[in-house]
C-alpha cells in the first residue's frame, strides 16, 4: 500500500504538498506551496514538517505559482537536497517567483522586528532568505513534457500540460513495488478550453486514483466575451471620469493575459491613449520569461507572434521598476491603467494604489482572480465599506468590477469535462479548494460518473492499496504482452489518446479542415507507441 499524506491544499486552496511513501521505503513530495490568506492560514508556514525533509527522494512541482512552489528554500534549508522535476518554463519562472519570495520574508522579518525592539520583544527570523532561495535552485531538474521518465527503480513519471500557467503539469506518477502496480494522478492547477496564450489541458484517460483541484468547483465563470466586455466597461467608466483604473494581478500568467487583451483593444482602436503601467518588477520578470518561451504559446498566440506583434507590448505600455517610478503613477494626475501585485490585495504594491485610489467616486478596481477567505480581496469583493491598509481605514467608493471569466482555473463544468475522459474508475481524491467548493464537484462527480470521491483534511493520511499482479506466467508470454506492465509504461495512455485523435482527425477530414499540430500529434502517438511495444 502507499500512503499519502495531505499536508496542504486539503481544505484551502493554499500551501499544496502532498507526500508519497511507498512499501519499499521512497519518499516523495508532490508541490511544496506556500499557505496565504491571513494570519491563522499563513502560521502553517512556520510548522514543523510532517517528514524529515533529508529523507524525500524526489520533488515533483507542478507548476510556479507561489501556493504551490513558496516553500521550497524552506524544505532546502531544512534538509532536502533531492531533485526537483518540473517544466523548463516552471524551473525559470520560480528563479524569478523564489527570488522575490524571498525578499518579501526578509523584509516582513525586518519590519516585524523593528516592531518588536520598540516593545522589547525577540528579533523575528525570516522563513527563508535570498540566500537560501538561490540555493535551492540549483536542485531544479527540468524535463520536457509528454515524456515517460525513469525517476528511481519502480518510479516513473510524466509531466502533461496542465493549460492552467505557462509550463503548469499535471503529473502521472506510476509506482511498482514487489508485484504490485499503481497509477496516481495529481491535476495540479488545471486551466480552461480556449484560454489565452497557453495549450488547453492535456486529456488523461486511466489513473487508479486522482487527485484533483475544485477552485472553482462550485462555479461557473462567465464568458470570456463577457469578461473581455466588462474590463472594457471598466476602462470606460473610468477614463470619461478622469480616474485610474486599479488591476490587482498575480505576476505570473494573469497579468500576461490582462496585456494580451489590452494589446488587443489598442490594435482595435477600443480603448483611448492613456498610460498603463505593469508596476510589479516580478510581473516584468516573468513577462520577459513568457516572451522567451514563445513554443509553448497555443496557436493563436502564436499566430499573433508570427503576424509580426509582441502580444504583451503596446506604445503605452511603461514598465515601473523602481519604487520611485511606482510613486510617481499616483502623483500624476488623470487616468491610468495600474496592473501591480499581489492579486489578493493582501502585500505588494497595488497596497499603495489601493491607499490613494480605492475612496475615490470613479476609481475603478477590476479583480480578476480567485480572492481566497481572509484577504482584503475577499473583503472588498464581499462588499466590505471599508477596508484596513497600512494601519488605516480606507473608504471603498471606488466602483468594483469582478471578472471570473479571465480565471486561469477551470470551472465546474470544465473540471467534469475533463474527469469524463477517464475511461478507467479512478477513486477521486478533491484538493486545492474551500470545503464548499470540494463538495460540491465531489457530488456531480458522484451523480454524473458514479465515481467514489473524498474531501480529504488538512494532514490527513490517505492508504491506497494498489492492485496486485498476477503471479501466474501466460503460456504465450512473448506474443501476449502483460497489460499490467503496458499500463505502467503508458501504453493505455496512448492508446486512448492516439484513438481520441482519430476520431478528431476524420471529422475534421470531413469539413476539409484538418490541423497540422493533430497531424503531427497523431504520427508522435504512433512511432511513441511503437518504440514501447515493438
Amino acid at each position: 500500500m502507499i500512503r499519502i499524506t495531505c499536508l496542504g491544499a486539503a481544505g484551502s486552496v493554499t500551501g499544496s504538498c502532498y507526500f508519497v511513501e511507498s512499501p519499499g521505503g521512497k519518499k516523495l513530495l508532490v508541490d511544496c506551496g506556500l499557505f496565504q490568506g491571513g494570519r491563522r492560514m499563513e502560521a502553517r508556514n512556520w510548522e514543523d514538517w510532517e517528514f524529515n525533509p533529508a529523507h524525500i527522494d524526489i520533488l515533483f512541482l507542478t507548476h510556479a505559482h507561489i501556493d504551490h512552489s513558496g516553500r521550497i528554500p524552506k524544505l532546502a534549508k531544512d534538509g532536502f537536497n533531492g531533485r526537483i522535476i518540473t517544466s523548463p518554463p516552471t524551473a525559470e519562472l520560480c528563479h524569478a517567483l523564489l527570488l522575490d519570495s524571498a525578499h518579501i520574508q526578509e523584509m516582513d522579518a525586518a519590519w516585524q522586528s523593528r516592531k518588536n525592539k520598540r516593545q522589547s520583544k525577540n528579533e523575528i527570523m525570516p522563513l527563508y532568505t535570498v540566500e537560501d532561495a538561490e540555493e535551492c535552485l540549483s536542485l531544479f531538474s527540468p524535463v520536457e513534457r509528454n515524456q515517460i521518465i525513469d525517476v528511481e527503480p519502480g518510479v516513473k513519471a510524466r509531466l502533461r500540460n496542465a493549460g492552467h500557467i505557462l509550463g503548469s503539469s499535471i503529473l502521472e506518477l506510476w509506482i511498482e513495488e514487489e508485484r504490485e502496480s499503481m497509477k496516481i494522478v495529481f491535476s495540479g492547477d488545471l486551466g480552461r478550453k480556449h484560454q489565452l496564450i497557453v495549450q488547453d489541458p492535456h486529456e488523461i484517460f486511466n489513473a487508479d486514483y486522482l487527485f484533483l483541484e475544485s477552485t472553482y468547483g462550485n462555479r461557473r465563470h462567465r464568458t470570456f466575451e463577457d469578461s473581455k466586455s466588462e474590463l472594457l466597461e471598466a476602462i470606460q467608466y473610468s477614463t470619461s471620469r478622469n480616474e485610474k483604473i486599479m488591476i490587482p494581478a498575480f505576476a505570473v500568467e494573469r497579468t500576461q493575459e490582462i496585456l494580451y487583451i489590452l494589446g488587443e483593444f489598442q490594435r482595435n482602436g477600443m480603448i483611448p491613449d492613456i498610460p498603463i503601467y505593469l508596476d510589479s518588477p516580478l510581473a516584468i520578470k516573468a513577462t520577459e520569461i513568457f516572451r522567451k518561451n514563445k513554443k509553448y504559446y497555443d496557436k493563436e498566440a502564436q499566430a499573433i507572434v508570427d503576424e509580426g506583434f509582441d502580444p504583451f507590448d503596446m506604445p503605452n505600455l511603461r514598465f515601473t521598476p523602481t519604487t520611485k517610478e511606482s510613486i510617481a503613477i499616483n502623483e500624476n494626475p488623470g487616468s491610468a491603467i495600474v496592473i501591480a501585485g499581489n492579486g489578493m490585495c493582501t502585500a505588494g504594491r497595488i497596497k499603495h494604489h489601493l491607499k490613494h485610489n480605492l475612496w475615490r467616486p470613479g476609481a475603478s478596481l477590476v479583480i480578476v482572480g480567485f480572492q481566497a477567505n481572509g484577504t482584503t480581496g475577499r473583503r472588498i469583493v464581499e462588499g466590505a465599506k471599508q477596508v484596513k491598509i497600512f494601519r488605516e481605514n480606507v473608504s471603498v467608493r471606488a466602483k468594483v468590477f469582478t471578472i471570473g471569466g479571465f480565471s486561469a482555473h477551470a470551472d465546474q463544468n470544465d473540471l467534469l469535462e475533463w474527469v469524463g475522459h477517464f475511461e478507467s474508475r479512478p477513486r477521486v481524491f478533491l484538493v486545492h479548494g474551500e470545503p464548499a467548493s470540494c463538495q460540491a464537484l465531489g457530488d456531480k462527480i458522484k451523480e454524473i460518473y458514479h465515481l467514489d470521491t473524498h474531501v480529504p483534511l488538512w494532514k490527513e493520511r490517505l492508504i491506497l492499496k494498489p492492485k496486485e499482479l498476477s503471479t501466474e506466467t501466460p503460456e504465450a508470454v512473448e506474443e501476449e504482452p502483460d497489460v499490467e506492465r503496458l499500463i505502467l509504461n503508458g501504453v493505455i495512455d496512448l492508446e486512448n489518446e492516439l484513438k481520441a485523435l482519430k476520431k478528431r482527425v476524420k471529422k475534421a477530414a470531413s469539413s476539409g479542415k484538418i490541423s497540422a499540430e493533430d497531424l503531427d500529434q497523431l504520427k508522435y502517438l504512433r512511432e511513441e507507441l511503437q518504440s514501447i511495444v515493438g
